[in-house]
């Protein structure tokens, strides 16, 4: 586990992990905690075991136990490991009851959050730099956002699952034979298209590892409508980092030069 790419600090123990908080102002330890008492139960050995939690703290902390392995994020990811991963996202979202999914609220990180950033950032945005191809892939997606105005309203149809709703691939520990998830601040109710969205359209995952995310998605049997929607998610996380690498922006001082280029004709790419 990392905090290289994290909002949190975290203690490493012989055997057990520190993890205090730095807000809560969206139940982020609460939400934190559920997430791995309910693994702890109906999926065993995917996350960290909860041991135990100061939720009222100052700052509030959980301990829960080390998971041997190192992220995935920054390693090349071969077959095996995107294998790996695809079985560990299986088991996240398969693994826990509708019912007691039901009973979650929305993750933090869900489908009308990020079409109304998308829509407020989009509007805001007044630096787009001097790269043409930016130019023409914010104003494309600025199109396609206008022609999409009911398109993230979850449907009928569409089972619930539990999602951790961060592709970041920090959030993902490789042992050398399995993958495990770690950082449940944003978890909860949502929906198998978007989350598998939100992996493979996170810069970590195709823009940093050059992933096959092609070959990742074929380990999911996705139903016709949950691979239309997934297309679309994919468009709008892909606009979404667009937004944030725009010149002044968060992502652009993370990001190595040319990435914001990259974005863009990968942004215009997926809308073929």
């Amino acid at each position: 586990m990392t905090e290289a790419w994290g909002t949190h600090s975290i203690e490493f123990n012989e055997d057990a992990i520190i993890k205090r908080f730095r807000s809560g102002q969206r139940d982020e330890p609460q939400r934190e905690w559920g997430a791995l008492q309910l693994l702890h139960e109906y999926a065993p050995g995917l996350a960290p075991v909860p041991l135990r939690e100061q939720l009222a703290g100052d700052p509030p902390l959980i301990v829960m136990s080390r998971i041997p392995g190192t992220p995935l994020r920054g390693q090349e990811l071969t077959r095996q490991k995107l294998s790996a991963l695809a079985e560990s996202v299986k088991t996240l979202h398969n693994a826990v009851p509708t019912r007691r999914i039901l009973e979650l609220p929305p993750c933090t990180w869900y489908p009308p959050v990020v079409d109304g950033k998308a829509r407020a950032w989009s509007a805001a945005a007044s630096d787009l730099g001097t790269d043409p191809l930016v130019a023409q892939a914010f104003e494309v997606g600025k199109a396609w956002l206008a022609r999409t105005s009911q398109a993230f309203s979850p449907p009928t149809g569409i089972r619930p699952v539990f999602g951790l709703s961060d592709g970041n691939l920090a959030n993902y520990i490789w042992d050398g034979t399995r993958v495990r998830c770690v950082d449940f601040e944003i978890s909860g109710r949502s929906d198998r298209a978007f989350e598998l969205a939100e992996i493979v359209e996170h810069i970590s995952m195709w823009a940093e590892a050059a992933a096959d995310t092609s070959f990742f998605l074929t380990q999911f049997d996705l139903t016709a409508q949950e691979a239309e929607r997934l297309q679309n998610f994919r468009i709008l996380l892909a606009y979404i980092w667009l937004l944030m690498l725009l010149p002044g922006q968060p992502g652009a001082r993370r990001n190595p030069p040319g990435t914001l280029n990259r974005q863009a004709r990968h942004f215009l790419e997926l809308l073929g």
